[in-house]
């Protein structure tokens, strides 16, 4: 081997190196959907109803350095139930189900991360993608260690559907129709490694 090819194959071992080390020290929690409750909140002309997301998935990492690196989330479409089969339906055309089966949500940055004790609170940024479009939205959430590598987080995100080019959904032949306005509640527990956040 030469001394040039030397020097190639000891640069790419180093960087392989630091990049193994980078994946080993990153942590992840990935949401434990049994236990995890997500319910969506809005208003007819009619009554008020109420959904509930029956399926969650996503995971959360943090880096290195103790910050949170990516947060991911995945909610297909069909797990959202009223328990009144027309609505369902209704609500999975407003979703545009055919073609997009699947609600994400991306993290873009944390604003905010403050950590007293066993409590925390965090203002995330991220894309919300819903009948194919994608939205930047921020929303705040309390959050605490349940105990080692288990936390819970809690908070809830006011939406408008036509934000998402979506047309609120009607029913009874239109007598019934859905306002534009609704509001996620989530209760997400995330399960994993046992981490230590570092505040902003």
């Amino acid at each position: 081997m030469s001394k040039n090819q030397l020097s190639k194959f000891l640069m790419l071992l180093f960087v392989s190196f630091i990049y193994i080390s980078g994946s080993i020290q990153a942590q992840s929690l990935r949401i434990n959907s049994k236990t995890s409750t997500m319910t969506i909140y809005g208003t007819t002309n009619v009554h008020d109803f109420i959904t509930k997301v029956e399926q969650i998935k996503g995971e959360l990492v943090v880096n290195s350095s103790k910050k949170i690196q990516s947060l991911n989330v995945e909610i297909p479409v069909h797990s959202i139930k009223s328990g009144e089969k027309g609505m369902d339906n209704k609500t999975y055309e407003a979703f545009k189900d055919t073609k997009f089966p699947t609600i994400t949500f991306q993290l873009v940055d944390v604003t905010s991360l403050q950590i007293s004790g066993e409590e925390i609170n965090v203002t995330v940024n991220g894309n919300l993608t819903m009948a194919g479009a994608s939205r930047r939205i921020s929303f705040r959430s309390t959050g605490k260690k349940l105990k080692s590598g288990e936390y819970e987080f809690k908070g809830s995100i006011p939406l408008k559907m036509t934000d998402f080019n979506m047309k609120p959904p009607t029913a009874m032949l239109g007598v019934m129709k859905v306002g534009n306005a609704i509001t996620l509640k989530y209760d997400i527990n995330l399960e994993g490694a046992a981490i230590n956040l570092a505040s902003k």
